[in-house]
């Protein structure tokens, strides 16, 4: 039992905390940048697997807060649809060592699934029937759309998660269990920022520009998607993907002002970037916007 403990003990440690081997400098768009951020996904992964996790049992009420998130749906559909989109986006890629990375990004998200799936099962939560995961005729406007998502939700997930086990709005138990779906999703978008900037380098200089305008394209319909939530005209299709962070902040029942939450998002967005090289690019955009709006409140 110790034994599986310490193992259990270190590779969450090596999920959290990882450095390149190359020494110096790194220029961002280099060769040595591609590996720094390919390697640092591949080599923190954390092999649990989602059937052997022991869901633990809960008291009623906890139960009853558990299985009435109207999240679960959402959830589950939206690991379904990163995984397809991020697999046929890894199929377009030649680079072995960034192929191998976007595969295993592919694979935790179908994992990410898996553990949501597991996770209704182990407490009788009904699920709606699940789509057919179809694969996008675009790759990279789907990875683009996938992983600036996710730097959106996972800015705000990080908060959201922090408030829940502070107030104990869930037992201990199931954070914990759940916590590494958490942290793997901040090695998502520390791997994507850095392939975004390493990407946009290696372009020639005609193409960087309709590459940013490729980029504004996505943000104006990550935003769409949000004003569409905020005025209750999702319909439960493509706008399910932003809805999870949306319908999870209303549930989580903790009386927590937008000021507070960003200030707790900027924390813990800091806190789970911290272990990894320092060499690597961090997500800006979610964190910055955030701070500006900030500014204005009190």
């Amino acid at each position: 039992m110790t034994a599986n403990v310490t193992a259990l003990e270190q590779s969450d440690f090596a999920m959290r905390n990882w450095t390149g081997t190359d020494p110096g400098p790194i220029r961002i768009g280099s060769p040595e940048h591609l590996r720094l951020f390919s390697r640092m996904l591949i080599e923190t992964h954390n092999p649990y697997k989602p059937a052997v996790i022991e869901w633990p049992k809960l008291e009623p009420e906890a139960l009853v807060r558990v299985t009435s998130l109207p999240i679960w749906d959402i959830a589950v559909q939206t690991e379904g649809r990163a995984s397809i989109r991020v697999k046929t986006f890894a199929d377009s890629v030649t680079d072995p060592v960034l192929r191998e990375a976007l595969v295993m990004d592919a694979g935790e998200e179908q994992r990410h699934k898996v553990v949501l799936s597991k996770l209704v099962e182990a407490y009788g939560i009904e699920l709606a029937p699940e789509p057919e995961y179809a694969a996008p005729k675009d790759a990279l406007w789907a990875w683009l759309v996938t992983g600036y998502s996710e730097c959106i939700d996972s800015f705000f997930a990080f908060g959201l998660f922090e408030t829940a086990r502070r107030s104990g709005y869930f037992p201990e138990e199931l954070v914990e269990t759940f916590e590494p779906v958490i942290q793997e999703e901040a090695r998502h978008i520390l791997f994507f920022v850095n392939w975004v900037a390493w990407y946009r380098h290696n372009l020639p200089i005609w193409k960087r520009l309709s590459f940013r305008l490729t980029e504004i394209a996505v943000w104006a319909f990550l935003i769409y998607e949000r004003i569409g939530i905020a005025r209750g005209l999702d319909e439960g299709g493509e706008m399910q993907d932003a809805n999870f962070a949306m319908n999870g902040a209303s549930a989580v029942g903790v009386e927590l002002s937008p000021a507070q939450l960003i200030d707790l998002c900027l924390v813990e967005n800091d806190r789970r970037m911290a272990g990894y090289d320092q060499r690597l690019l961090r997500p800006k955009i979610t964190p910055t916007l955030a701070g500006f709006a900030r500014r204005f409140m009190k």
